[in-house]
C-alpha cells in the first residue's frame, strides 16, 4: 500500500468526513447520514486470478450505515488520482464479494460504492461494464450491466462544494480552484479540524511537500495552523528564512575565501570558521566567482 493510499484511508475514515461526502454526493447536502450511525467495516475478500494465484482485495474505506442499531447499507469509497479504464471490473468484484458474504445472513443490505476521482482532467474512460465490453446485440437483454458512481472532485460546481461541512470542503475547493483558475489558488479561511491528516493527504494528492512540511517542521510548542491561509503563510515565511540563511552562508563563504586568497587567514582557519572540513570548504568556494 502506497503512502497516498494510507493518507486517503486515514482521512476518510473519520466519521464526520465520511458522512459529509455521502450526504453531499448521495443526498444533495441534506444531513441524512449522521456520524453516530456509521460503523467501520472491514470489507475484504479473496479471489483466484486466471493464473490460479489467490489474491486479496480490500476497499479503500468502507462503513455500515445503521438505523436504530441495525445495518441498512454498506457504503465504500475508492480513491483515484488517475483514470483507470478497467475500474468497473474491480468495483464489481468488491460489490459482488460483499453480496456473497451475506448469503448465510438473515438480514441483508444493499452495497453502494463511490469513486472519488481527484484528477485534473475529466474521466474519459468507461463508467460501466457495458462500456468496457463488446456485448453482442442479441445478448444485451440478458447482460447485467454495472455502473460506477463517479465523483469528479475537481469538476464539482461551487454550489456543490459549498454543501460540504467537513475538511473535505477545503480539499474540494482546492481542486476546483486549481482547475478553474489555471493552477492559481486563493487559500481558504475555513478552520481545519483534522489538521495533520488533511495536510498529509494534500501533500500526497498534489505532490506538493509544503503541506506535509507544515506538519513535520512544526517547532516544539508552535501551535497547529488553523486554515489554508496560515499553511501558505507559514510555508512562505520558512522559505524566506531558508533563503536568508542561504544568502548569509554564501556571503560568509565569499568573505572567508577572499581572506584566504589575500593571505589574511589560513585555509584551515577559514574552514573552521565555516564549520566545514578543509575539503568541504575548498569544494564550496571553488563554485564562487
Amino acid at each position: 500500500m502506497g503512502k497516498k493510499d494510507i493518507e486517503e484511508k486515514q482521512f476518510e475514515d473519520y466519521n464526520d468526513i465520511f458522512a459529509d461526502i455521502v450526504n453531499v454526493n448521495l443526498f444533495a447536502g441534506k444531513q441524512i447520514v449522521k456520524e453516530k450511525d456509521l460503523e467501520n467495516a472491514k470489507d475484504r475478500s479473496r479471489f483466484k486470478s486466471t493464473n490460479g494465484v489467490i489474491t486479496e482485495q480490500e476497499r479503500d474505506v468502507a462503513k455500515w450505515w445503521k438505523k436504530s442499531g441495525v445495518r441498512i447499507v454498506l457504503i465504500g469509497f475508492e480513491n483515484q488520482t488517475l483514470v483507470d479504464p478497467k475500474i468497473c471490473f474491480r468495483l464489481y468484484g468488491y460489490d459482488g464479494a460483499a453480496y456473497k458474504s451475506q448469503y448465510e445472513e438473515k438480514k441483508n443490505y444493499p452495497v453502494i460504492t463511490l469513486v472519488l476521482y481527484f484528477g485534473s482532467k475529466r474521466w474519459s474512460k468507461p463508467k460501466s461494464l457495458g462500456e468496457s465490453l463488446q456485448v453482442p446485440e442479441e445478448l444485451k437483454p440478458y447482460f447485467n450491466d454495472y455502473h460506477m458512481n463517479l465523483v469528479e472532485v475537481a469538476w464539482q460546481t461551487e454550489e456543490q462544494v459549498a454543501l460540504y461541512r467537513s475538511d473535505f470542503k477545503i480539499i474540494a475547493d482546492y481542486f476546483v480552484q486549481k482547475r478553474k483558475k489555471h493552477g492559481r489558488y486563493a487559500p481558504s479561511k475555513d478552520t481545519i479540524k483534522h489538521v495533520d491528516s488533511m495536510l498529509k493527504l494534500m501533500s500526497a494528492l498534489t505532490n506538493d511537500d509544503r503541506f506535509e512540511k507544515t506538519v513535520s517542521e512544526r517547532k516544539k510548542g508552535e501551535r497547529k495552523v488553523k486554515n489554508m491561509c496560515e499553511v501558505f503563510d507559514r510555508a512562505e515565511n520558512k522559505g524566506m528564512q531558508k533563503g536568508l540563511q542561504k544568502g548569509l552562508k554564501e556571503g560568509m563563504l565569499s568573505t572567508l575565501s577572499n581572506l584566504v586568497k589575500k593571505g589574511k587567514i589560513s585555509l584551515e582557519t577559514a574552514a573552521q570558521e565555516a564549520q566545514m572540513t578543509v575539503d568541504q570548504f575548498k569544494k564550496a568556494t571553488m563554485l564562487k566567482p
